[in-house]
């Protein structure tokens, strides 16, 4: 009989860890079919009883400030285009042809708006999430960030959303639910959190045969969604590293006054579900953290650059602000006297369709752009280590309103 009972304890031992692994595989198995790549649990501990989504496993806090890196590679906004995403890390040689890291221990800064005007959104996280975790095993980073349309997006505002857009978050949701449902036939597991509780069948000025696409993109991007949840909330709204401050729209004094930690902090807690519905105020209007275009106008002479120098000024050891958000259409470029680099060039097909440029930072000075623009690959002989590099120029000079340099 103590026989009997010890097997019995000794099999229930052997098989606690189950719905864990159940849990483990199928999400595995759901991350494949929608974004193309294995994403192992990052902290694969069996999980409570009262389990309901990944959202709610402890995260590290946001890293506000870092160290001058030896390399540093800033990337604009991408918006629904892998492909242009592909290119821009080529450009800097981050990865090869089969998409994985070479990078080595480089830090890639993309500074937001990976959201709307494209049908590759989730591919592109699923995509940055793989090289984050690449480039960390190789002693690199690559850091994500909020620009307005993760904002707009978390808020349920979809303006900028396209039918490819809706459809794959479609596909998402179809698949997300499936996993659902093979979660729930596991006995030692409560049902997950089902995305799709509480919103409604229809909306006002939704067209029918875009209803469905709707209510997935609701389901997966509302705060404490499964995508807001596994994705942007380890998405940073502000960032230091050596002398360049990194942010999509631009910083204001009174922005600084707040405080860079906590507004990235409050905002990961917003995207987590504490916060309410609507984004804190300094992400929403014209002249928050996500929208401001003081600082990146194409027009120089049209930058306010005695409000930028007073930012830098109350940022410790600050020389520049590095920004997304308003395409600039000669390309990547300085004003205020290299203090504002504005480096969103409106790559994506659905923004301008511009040519992929990257911005280089060496150490904590030397500045230079890598642009897939032919012009320049002719005009300008690229750096001997380049030569491998598909379309890597060296900027000195060009149809810049203001030239970038060291």
């Amino acid at each position: 009989m103590g026989d009997l009972k010890a097997k019995k304890s000794s099999a229930s031992e052997s098989c606690k860890d189950v719905p864990a692994l159940l849990t483990s595989f199928v999400d595995t198995f759901v991350d494949y079919t929608v974004g193309g790549h294995f994403l192992l649990p990052e902290n694969p501990l069996p999980l409570p009883q009262n389990y309901t989504n990944a959202t709610t496993t402890q995260q590290p806090p946001l890293q506000t400030f870092y160290p001058p890196q030896d390399r540093l590679i800033a990337i604009g906004d991408v918006h629904g285009d892998l492909d242009k995403t592909k290119q821009s890390l080529r450009l800097a040689n981050l990865i090869d042809q089969s998409d994985k890291w070479v990078g080595g221990s480089a830090t890639v800064v993309q500074v937001g708006d990976v959201l709307d005007r494209g049908g590759d959104e989730i591919k592109i996280l699923y995509f940055l999430e793989k090289l984050r975790r690449e480039a960390a095993r190789c002693g690199g980073a690559l850091i994500t960030m909020h620009g307005n349309h993760e904002i707009m997006n978390v808020e349920g505002d979809f303006r900028y959303v396209t039918r490819e857009g809706l459809d794959e978050f479609l596909n998402w949701a179809g698949w997300y639910r499936v996993g659902n449902r093979m979660k729930a036939l596991c006995k030692g597991l409560e049902n997950p959190k089902d995305p799709f509780e509480g919103l409604p069948l229809g909306f006002y000025n939704v067209k029918k045969e875009f209803t469905e696409g709707f209510r997935a993109r609701i389901a997966a991007l509302r705060p404490d969604g499964p995508i807001t949840g596994r994705f942007l909330s380890k998405n940073v709204t502000v960032l230091v590293v050596g002398d360049s401050v990194f942010v999509h729209g631009g910083l204001l004094a009174k922005h600084v006054s707040y405080g860079l930690e906590k507004m990235n902090e409050e905002v990961r807690e917003w995207v987590n579900g504490v916060k309410g519905r609507l984004a804190p105020e300094y992400c929403r209007g014209g002249n928050s953290v996500v929208w401001l275009r003081k600082f990146s106008d194409e027009f120089a002479d049209k930058c306010d650059c005695s409000a930028l120098q007073h930012v830098l000024e109350t940022i410790p050891g600050a020389k520049r602000m590095i920004m997304g958000h308003t395409i600039q259409q000669f390309g990547i470029n300085g004003a205020c006297d290299e203090r504002a680099i504005r480096i969103d060039v409106g790559m994506s097909k659905g923004c301008g369709d511009g040519l992929p440029e990257v911005l280089e930072i060496n150490g904590n000075s030397s500045l230079r752009i890598l642009t897939s623009n032919p012009l320049y690959q002719k005009k300008y002989k690229p750096p001997a280590e380049a030569g491998s590099r598909e379309g890597v120029g060296f900027l000195e000079q060009g149809p810049r309103q203001v030239q970038v340099k060291a």
